[in-house]
């Protein structure tokens, strides 16, 4: 049997980080996934999925992540329920990621992410588009 999915998608809002009882970080978030085809208006799809992490991954995803961020997430679809205070039971799908990628840059304040109107000094491509002064004997070709 294989359980396996791979997604690309943006966040929607930021994380929720929790703790169990025990102390294991829980954090979930909703990854806004565009289908591969478009309507008969030329609109795309878009499937909103749930994803849950766990334990470390959690806390790095809580601290990283913001909403709008373009990730690729990892791991397998689960179905859980239970019975709700009507007495009825309710089916949740979600994804369960055990391998989580950020694909854009953290470009803002504290958290390592830089500001509107600032240079990254640590960029050597900050200046795109003017040209870069190189001298031959230092290409290495």
């Amino acid at each position: 049997m294989l359980n396996r999915v791979v997604l690309i998608g943006r966040l929607t809002a930021d994380p929720t980080l929790r703790y169990t009882p025990s102390g294991v970080a829980n954090c979930t978030y909703t990854l806004a996934v565009d289908r591969p085809f478009t309507k008969q208006g030329g609109e795309r799809e878009t499937d909103f999925l749930n994803i849950v992490t766990w334990r470390q991954l959690a806390e790095t995803c809580a601290n990283y992540l913001k909403k709008g961020r373009l990730t690729a997430v990892e791991g397998r679809v689960q179905v859980r329920n239970y019975e709700n205070n009507e007495g009825k039971r309710v089916y949740v799908t979600e994804i369960v990621a055990d391998n989580v990628r950020f694909l854009e840059s953290n470009k803002n304040d504290s958290a390592g992410r830089q500001q509107p109107g600032t240079k990254n000094n640590n960029d050597p491509f900050s200046d795109d588009g003017k040209p870069i002064d190189i001298a031959d004997e230092d290409l290495p070709f």
